[in-house]
C-alpha cells in the first residue's frame, strides 16, 4: 500500500469510532458521508 490509501484506511478507522460514540439517530448521515468518502477514494485509486 502506498500513503494514500494508508491515510485512507485509518481515516476510516477513526471515523467509524467516531459514529460508533454517537447517538444511534446520528449515525445515517455519518455513514452517507464516509460511504461518499469512499467512493471517491476508490474513483481515484482506479483512474491511477
Amino acid at each position: 500500500m502506498d500513503h494514500q490509501e494508508v491515510n485512507i484506511v485509518d481515516e476510516v478507522k477513526l471515523e467509524l469510532s467516531e459514529i460508533d460514540s454517537l447517538d444511534v439517530a446520528d449515525h445515517g448521515q455519518r455513514y452517507e458521508a464516509l460511504h461518499q468518502k469512499l467512493n471517491q477514494a476508490l474513483t481515484s485509486i482506479d483512474g491511477l
